[in-house]
């Protein structure tokens, strides 16, 4: 049999591609975000031109399945049919979806109207194979004085750093993201073992998963779009330092396990510039917010780029050694096996 290159692939893309062959895939777990997956639904269908097709994918949560299909009668309400976890939802939803483009949102989100036409016009370009994003917190309570924009990750949303305008970028962010189907068939989908799972929050799937798209075809371009806009659902819980802190390290834990999977070159390299570029400017702005302009809450930001990023080196540490020490045992019993035959 044949096989087809990726850059085959790219080139079949420009060709089939219509607007608005879309599915739309929404994963979701509880029950407690249960009028929050109904607004994501909502704004779905009221885009300028709606989507072929929704589907809600839930995690391993048979009554939340019956509630949805229930309640949402124009979706396509199915069951993770792979491994509990974030990864294996969408995985799923790339099974049953029936459009060229498969786009995924989170069931906390809330689209602009404009959202789906502003992602699906990039695919009419040939070497675009995926386009994401611009995501806003949408706070429900006072967003924090010590927050820093250049954290924006910690929450799901864009942060300070990403590009103002259109460009291409290594990876899109998980809350917002549309790729071609011709190219999640070809890498595969998205890895399981990775990503959220319930409220644990490891993430950067979609990291491992757009990092092997690049990695399989040089040729291909990821696109972040700012004028496609989600507003992310930020409640009281995750507007804490606890939060904070914890996601920091999970971060870092994560960016440890993609690491061992794509190598530590390609998975760091947006991590390095950012390091060394974007979190110095934000705690010098800090600085400078606190002793020219009286703003005390700026000394605050300059000190939790700092704590956010020694918590993110701790988790990939971390997650480093874990995985080393795993690999160690690992081969130990591999030896020992061969000294009893």
């Amino acid at each position: 049999m044949m096989l087809i290159s990726f850059a085959n692939v790219v080139r079949v893309i420009h060709l089939t591609t219509q607007p608005f062959d879309i599915s739309v895939v929404i994963c979701t777990y509880t029950f407690e975000r249960w009028n929050d997956l109904l607004s994501a639904v909502r704004s779905v269908q009221r885009q300028v031109i709606p989507p072929q097709e929704i589907i809600v994918v839930v995690d391993h949560n048979p009554s939340l399945l019956e509630q949805v299909r229930a309640n949402l009668p124009d979706v396509l309400a199915i069951e993770n049919s792979g491994i509990k976890g974030l990864s294996g939802a969408r995985n799923t939803g790339i099974e049953v979806a029936k459009s060229r483009l498969i786009a995924f949102f989170d069931d906390d989100e809330v689209l602009d109207p404009q959202c789906l036409s502003k992602l699906s016009h990039w695919f009419e370009q040939p070497q675009v194979v995926g386009a994401g994003g611009r995501i806003i917190p949408n706070w429900l309570s006072p967003r924090p004085s010590w927050f820093p924009e250049e954290f924006g990750w910690v929450l799901g949303y864009s942060y300070k750093g990403l590009p103002t305008g259109p460009a291409p970028v290594r990876n899109l962010i998980g809350g917002s993201m549309c790729f071609h189907r011709s190219v999640l068939d070809q890498v595969g989908g998205f890895r399981d073992g990775i990503g959220r799972i319930n409220k644990t929050p490891l993430g950067c799937e979609e990291t491992e998963l757009c990092i092997r798209i690049l990695q399989q075809g040089p040729e291909a371009r990821l696109i972040y779009e700012p004028e496609a806009v989600v507003h992310h659902r930020t409640p009281p819980e995750r507007a804490t330092w606890n939060y904070f802190r914890k996601r920091c390290f999970y971060e870092g834990i994560s960016k440890a396990v993609i690491s061992q999977y794509v190598g530590a070159n390609d998975s760091l390299s947006s991590e390095r510039l950012y390091t060394a570029r974007v979190l110095p400017r934000g705690i010098l702005k800090g600085i400078g917010d606190f002793l020219f302009h009286h703003d005390k809450s700026g000394l605050a930001r300059a000190g939790a780029i700092l704590v956010g990023l020694f918590f993110t080196a701790a988790g990939f540490v971390y997650g480093a050694f874990s995985l080393r020490q795993k690999q160690f045992k690992s081969n130990l019993e591999k030896t020992e096996l061969k000294g009893t035959i």
